[in-house]
């Protein structure tokens, strides 16, 4: 029996988008003259296709396909207006495809913006019975889960209040509670976590990453904080006008999300806009392999390295410190690196650079931030761009020791340095 529970073939969905006419009024002449043109194009041409100008077809969705399996835990990625809440909407039965094909097996839960499927007059209480009756629950159902669904919303206090007096942030607390408790085989949560508090957030990640390790449930997530959904999510879809980009492994994925923006997400130059003080100014960040080409995937047996462009503006007393900040993907800071020595320096144009080992960092995406600082008469930032540029480390096509004895999961860890181990016989 297959364990494919959303199956999407070749989806596609278009909407009309009206233009506004440049005339000021249309009088009854224009109207009775357009009627008639267009009468006159229908019966002497009735083959030929007019293009209507005040409407134009918008295709928020072409072409997609993908599978997900049960217990799965996939992240949806894309700009805005990638197509990211269409896919959801028609994946929630809330909106009709234009053509294509979706098998969904197993109820689905939404949470798609902030009161979905809530009943503003109706209050906290009823409106749990009321998802739980639209997800197809009984009420002895509903109600053994009643107590979890309050105690994790913290919201027992206006149980009994409309709901259309909730703060955007109650609302939130009580429609993730409810979906989440009431057993869906599928959620679905879009950006609408974004509203609530950062405990809230982390607290929500947690049931989500729950329900799937534990409970064998599937979570469809929507999120544009990378760092969210690489500690979620452990593959992705990357979607780019209505298409699909890529799909993955998240952290490639998500390096291939940068990389749709201007440039390489292992190189950014700042000309558009000026970053630093008056004695120091921020040019340009990147990253190089070992043969000197700039690159964001890096492999775990070569060496790189991270360099820094800056000017000097004008003589001063500051001796400058450049700096890298390390970061993976979910956030955490992997380390800090500065030069060993602080200079005092002439007026022009600098390049500092960082030569990371090889076998030194764990597979997956990382992002570094560009500073300069300085330690006279106290601490001063010059600048700071945290997380411009981005690499991907990936494992080398030889593979560790590890995968050559069949372990194919990640290795976790930030850092996976080879050391060197002794074998000591003591009888």
């Amino acid at each position: 029996m297959s364990d494919t529970v959303i199956r999407v073939e070749n989806l596609s969905k278009r909407y009309v988008i009206g233009h506004q006419r440049q005339e000021r009024y249309v009088a009854l002449r224009d109207v009775i003259a357009n009627g008639a043109k267009s009468l006159k194009q229908r019966i002497f041409h009735p083959m030929q296709k007019f293009e209507d100008p005040e409407h134009e077809d918008f295709w928020a969705l072409k072409d997609v396909s993908f599978e997900i399996k049960q217990g799965d835990r996939v992240g949806i990625i894309g700009r805005n207006g990638a197509g990211k809440s269409t896919l959801l909407k028609i994946l929630s039965r809330i909106t009709e495809p234009t053509s294509g094909r979706v098998s969904i097996k197993g109820r689905v839960a939404s949470l798609l913006e902030v009161g979905t499927g809530f009943h503003p007059e109706l209050t906290g209480r009823e409106n749990i019975f009321l998802n739980g009756a639209i997800l197809g629950m009984g009420r002895a159902e509903i109600k053994k889960k009643f107590d979890e669904i309050v105690d994790f919303a913290e919201v027992e206090k206006f149980l009994d209040t409309p709901v259309k007096h909730y703060s955007s942030g109650m609302y939130v607390r009580l429609a993730f509670a409810v979906a989440a408790h009431l057993e869906p085989e599928i959620l679905i949560v879009d950006e609408v976590l974004a509203v609530g508090d950062a405990q809230f957030q982390k607290k929500c990640l947690g049931k989500m990453e729950d329900v799937s390790q534990n409970e064998g449930r599937t979570v469809l997530f929507v999120s544009h904080n990378m760092p969210t959904v690489t500690s979620l999510c452990h593959r992705c879809i990357l979607l780019d006008n209505g298409k699909i980009r890529k799909t993955g492994n998240t952290s490639e994925v998500i390096m291939e999300y940068y990389s749709t923006g201007q440039g390489s997400p292992a190189f950014i130059e700042f000309t558009k806009r000026k970053v630093g003080d008056e004695y120091v100014q921020l040019v340009s960040g990147q990253v190089e392999n070992i043969m000197g080409k700039i690159t964001p995937e890096i492999f775990i047996n070569e060496d790189f390295k991270i360099s820094i462009k800056y000017k000097v503006l004008q003589l001063s007393n500051y001796r400058l410190i450049p700096n890298f900040h390390f970061y993976t993907a979910d956030g955490v800071c992997a380390f800090i690196s500065s030069v060993e020595e602080s200079n005092i320096l002439p007026v022009g144009e600098y390049i500092s650079e960082c030569n990371l080992p090889k076998n030194f960092l764990n597979e997956g995406a990382y992002f570094v931030g560009l500073a300069i600082s300085s330690f006279e008469s106290g601490v001063k930032v010059h600048f700071f761009e945290p997380n411009v540029i981005s690499f991907n480390i990936k494992d080398s096509l030889e593979g560790t020791v590890a995968r050559q004895h069949g372990y194919t999961s990640t290795i976790p860890g930030v850092v996976r340095p080879q050391l060197h181990w002794n074998l000591v016989r003591v009888i």
